[in-house]
């Protein structure tokens, strides 16, 4: 699963990356995090057509930088609360499940950042209760620098509530597309986000591409990432900034060998 990651480059610098030609202003604005968190504004990149005299969708396809609310919100969804359930979307039953379905085929994006966390479940130590919590050890999981590129699906959901000139009516949020872990990260946890290779990206992109083809592009993520054990500092939201990145000087597990 992702249920934490940290986006803090700048928007100018991952417009450049991604080569996108339209910038909005909410997602230009956005202060960085090193804690990402769900229900959070996030940055995502989207194609879509411009709307001409014709009508909406019939102008010049923009590739653009915009915020979203991290936690699908399926349209026909009476209210927004239950997006926070919605974070994750397993790539094996996209095209089965009524949320995902639609937006695999027609509204896809790449949600943007430095790299993600994950805990690391561990044994109980011995004499421990048996109610006790696991103990878990958070990993800072990253690509040296590199942008991280998650495949990811939108929607737009419409309150009802608003009135029709109301700005704040229509709600744009996102999930992130995650798989069954690869060999190197499965010691890490079961599952992880979809990476995608920036061979990927324009395909993903594309509306023209159905969602056979899109659900296609899940089966080839990227899969190698450093990893680095970090303090419990990051298990709060109520905690930001780079220190979250610093490496855990005595991780619970004892690191995970061969990690940066």
């Amino acid at each position: 699963m992702c249920g934490r990651f940290a986006s803090f480059r700048s928007a100018q610098d991952v417009a450049d990356d991604v080569a996108i030609a339209e910038l909005a202003d909410d997602a230009r604005l956005l202060p960085p995090s090193w804690n990402v968190a769900p229900t959070d504004d996030v940055r995502i990149v989207v194609e879509r057509s411009t709307r001409t005299q014709a009508g909406p969708g019939t102008g010049e396809i923009t590739r653009s930088l915009r915020l979203a609310r991290w936690g699908l919100v399926p349209w026909w969804a009476k209210d927004a609360s239950g997006g926070a359930r919605m974070i994750n979307a397993r790539a094996e039953t996209l095209l089965g499940k009524r949320a995902f379905a639609k937006p695999l085929a027609v509204r896809r994006c790449l949600v943007v950042a430095d790299g993600y966390y994950e805990w690391r479940r561990l044994a109980a130590p011995p004499g421990a209760p048996a109610r006790a919590a696991q103990p878990r050890q958070p990993y800072w999981i990253h690509r040296d620098g590199e942008l991280v590129v998650f495949a990811g699906l939108y929607e737009f959901w419409r309150d009802k509530a608003r009135a029709d000139d109301d700005p704040g009516r229509w709600l744009v949020s996102t999930t992130i597309v995650t798989t069954a872990a690869s060999a190197p990260m499965a010691h890490i946890h079961d599952r992880m986000p979809v990476v995608l290779p920036a061979s990927a990206w324009d395909a993903w992109l594309d509306p023209a591409v159905g969602a056979d083809r899109a659900a296609g592009l899940l089966t080839a993520p990227v899969e190698k990432f450093g990893l680095r054990p970090v303090t419990s500092l990051v298990s709060s939201v109520r905690n930001n900034g780079p220190s979250l990145l610093a490496p855990d000087p005595a991780p619970a597990d004892g690191g995970v060998p061969g990690t940066p």
